[in-house]
């Protein structure tokens, strides 16, 4: 019996520090536990004011829902749903629904890209082209003609880099959702997959594709926002020599204990998917299928990962991925990036940029610099904030370690600013 016991105990403790083949531990314990606002610093009664915010927004028809989560210290303080997941049903929105994250998904496929920089696969300033050699020979667009979209180009006169595709200064574009109708026109030509799909193609091929148009500009010279992590979703593939999606889900999801968070979902989440609306007559309707189908997480050939928009996810996922920044690199003895890349991560990449056009972008996020933190709402200096296609939003304030998911499903309607509000009633509510 003694035997018995000792064996258990023995096995018990190797499962407990069991670490994975890439070197972190397992992930067994819960992340981001919930307490009440006072435990964490902050204000019980004036978290409340995003309830009142929220509910009108609901009760106006300004959203048909949302859910928002607030956490300090490593700790939930706040986390709520409000109004309806579809308008047919008008089933409750609940805390723990599953989300089309969209450009939240550019964080995460950077984080990838920086574990893979941290192994000495590669360098931040390498060309692309070095790995998907597709990229060689890059060309500006030079003149075009409306009439049939055909176009001509000269010569960039440097290489687009890796640290270009994660800043958005490599010159390519970003299709349907382009600023520039040229590139609008030039991308649906080509037949080049934007944001999500269900169509049967991989990233890869869609890339190279990709690879073979004009860019706007010579890389290093601008910030335009692109489908640049789309095209590091593929490298990920290369040099990983795994797929995108197990990438993830191996090297992040499963270690952070992000179950929740994936490209498409099983059948048994199918139910937990809020689906997109947009207004009709002043009432909720489904958001119809325009150049994609909303229902791309759950029907289709699923086999397009979008670096750039591809993802799905919860409040309480995408939380648990940003405390692991917060933590600079860490949680719950799991080990994604070291303290000394995060610091590079969140670190003004576009300075000579930044001056001009006021934009702040690290190698992962878009960042608050003093000027925004002086005038007030936004989060200290060095917040790392971005934002979805679907009216998703986070933010988290290193300073004052507290962090905020605002995840809504909308498209095209007038009037919210829910997303504007919630971030100033978090940062109010710090009560220490």
């Amino acid at each position: 019996m003694k035997k018995l016991l000792y064996l258990f105990a023995v096995s018990f403790f190797l499962v407990s520090c069991f670490k994975s083949k890439n070197g972190t531990q397992s992930n067994l314990s819960v992340t981001l536990p919930e307490v009440q606002a006072n435990e964490a610093g902050m204000s019980e009664f004036r978290l409340s004011y995003i309830d009142t915010m929220l509910n009108k927004a609901v009760e106006s028809n300004i959203i048909p829902g949302a859910v928002a989560l607030v956490s300090r210290h490593g700790k939930v303080v706040y986390h709520k749903s409000f109004g309806m997941a579809d308008n047919t049903s008008e089933r409750d929105l609940k805390q723990s629904d599953i989300f089309r994250i969209a450009s939240q998904s550019k964080a995460i496929t950077s984080t990838a890209i920086m574990m893979l920089w941290e192994e000495g696969k590669f360098n931040l300033d390498d060309p692309i082209s070095k790995y998907i050699p597709e990229f060689a020979n890059e060309q500006i667009l030079d003149t075009f003609d409306e009439s049939d979209s055909s176009y001509t180009t000269k010569p960039s006169d440097k290489q687009i880099t890796i640290r270009n595709l994660l800043t958005h200064t490599s010159g390519v574009g970003y299709g349907v959702i382009d600023g520039d109708h040229r590139f609008n026109k030039l991308y649906n030509k080509a037949g080049i997959i934007d944001l999500f799909t269900t169509k049967n193609i991989s990233i890869g091929d869609n890339i190279k594709k990709l690879a073979k148009l004009p860019l706007h500009h010579n890389p290093g010279e601008k910030f335009t926002y692109s489908e640049g992590l789309d095209v590091l979703g593929y490298f990920i593939e290369i040099v990983s020599g795994m797929s995108f999606d197990e990438f993830l889900r191996t090297r992040i999801f499963d270690p952070l204990g992000m179950h929740d968070t994936q490209f498409y979902l099983p059948e048994t989440k199918y139910n937990r998917l809020v689906t997109v609306q947009t207004k009709e007559e002043d009432k909720w309707i489904k958001y119809p299928v325009t150049f994609y189908d909303t229902d791309y997480p759950i029907k289709g050939a699923k086999r397009f990962f979008s670096g750039g928009a591809g993802l799905t996810s919860t409040a309480k996922d995408y939380a648990t991925f940003l405390q692991m920044y917060l933590n600079k690199g860490e949680l719950n003895g799991a080990r994604l990036l070291s303290r000394t890349t995060v610091e590079t991560i969140l670190t003004n990449q576009i300075p000579y940029i930044s001056e001009n056009i006021q934009a702040v972008h690290g190698l992962a996020f878009g960042l608050i610099d003093k000027r925004e933190q002086d005038l007030g709402g936004a989060g200290s200096e060095g917040t790392f904030i971005w934002g979805g296609y679907f009216n998703t939003v986070y933010f988290a304030d290193p300073k004052e370690n507290v962090i905020g998911v605002l995840l809504k499903q909308t498209q095209r309607i007038n009037g919210d600013d829910t997303s504007n509000k919630f971030r100033k009633l978090v940062m109010q509510s710090i009560d220490d």
